[in-house]
């Protein structure tokens, strides 16, 4: 395993923002890594990067231990934060010369990592221009090239798609896999349940400290509810007598009034269509618009680390 992270532990003074964190990923890798808000995703990334200290546990990239400042593994790294980092008053090319210079290169070699990061993200005609002229998905596809510059076997990519264009994204999907193609490894934190569901083979879920799923995609959306849902938009919100109704029916399994919107989960969509639309009609509540959805990752998650809503 390229990374193993084992029985991370860390407290905030009060708050135990990691409790037992534990998880690996392969050399050509994407693993992707969900929570909620405060679940402790930034604080074991942080612990990867070697950027804050654990109270108990250990990282090891390539067998080797993150442990001081100067521990030679963190040269493995490349860290993309959620927050991006670069000189505004410099052209491209010479925020990625900086940041390669602190990475100790210089020289032709320099120069030739310079213009390999700059293609790879697509940003080679943009070179001479500054970033503050950029998109925001341009800046974010800089900053990507600048933690590429020293070659990381492990690149830790935190929410990379805030704030970017289809176009951007798209892009920055292609330099993950081209990254995991060469043999990369990739730690992938996002909101995104679907840029998981198209980039990872496999998905940490953490909450409240700990892991509470560690597995491939399709084994953790096995453990979605496996009732598909049917939304309808009414002209009129159905009541409570009409939903107990609704929920009686054969193949129904719950139903739940959400805005304008009455969801059904049923077993068989082609069979309980027709009677809930039926049901809803007798009682003179008259349906504008229908669809249906299976479940995805987004009811696996949800399923894990419930649906309240949590700000930290």
């Amino acid at each position: 395993m390229e990374l193993v992270a084992e029985h991370l532990g860390k407290r905030f003074g009060t708050v135990e923002a990691l409790a037992d964190v534990s998880f690996g990923a392969a050399a050509g890798e994407v693993l992707g890594l969900l929570g909620p808000n405060g679940a402790g995703k930034s604080t074991a990334v942080g612990i990867i990067a070697g950027l804050v200290r654990p109270d108990r546990g250990s990282v090891r990239i390539g067998g080797d231990a993150i442990g001081t400042d100067a521990a030679p593994a963190k040269r493995r790294i490349g860290l993309v934060p959620q927050e991006i980092a670069l000189f505004d008053e410099l052209p491209a090319r010479m925020n990625l010369r900086f940041f390669g210079a602190l990475y100790g290169l210089s020289g032709r070699v320099l120069a030739a990592r310079v213009a390999e990061a700059l293609d790879l993200v697509q940003l080679s005609e943009r070179a001479g221009d500054l970033p503050r002229e950029f998109s925001g998905g341009m800046r974010r596809r800089l900053n990507i090239a600048a933690a590429l510059l020293h070659q990381p076997r492990l690149l830790l990519l935190d929410e990379p798609t805030v704030g970017v264009d289809p176009q951007s994204r798209n892009a920055i999907f292609g330099t993950i896999q081209a990254l995991a193609d060469a043999g990369r490894t990739v730690l992938y934190t996002t909101h995104y349940m679907e840029e998981v569901e198209r980039l990872c083979r496999r998905v940490v879920v953490i909450d409240h400290g700990r892991v509470l799923a560690d597995d491939t995609l399709e084994g953790l959306m096995a453990r979605a509810p496996t009732a598909s849902r049917l939304i309808l938009s009414l002209d009129a919100s159905p009541g409570p007598a009409a939903l107990a109704e609704l929920a009686a029916l054969p193949g129904v399994t719950g139903t739940e009034a959400v805005g304008g919107e009455l969801v059904v989960l049923a077993g068989d969509l082609g069979a309980a269509t027709p009677r809930v639309l039926e049901c809803l009609a007798a009682r003179g509540i008259r349906c504008q618009a229908l669809h249906s959805r299976r479940p995805n990752l987004e009811d696996a998650f949800l399923a894990l680390t419930g649906r309240t809503l949590r700000d930290a």
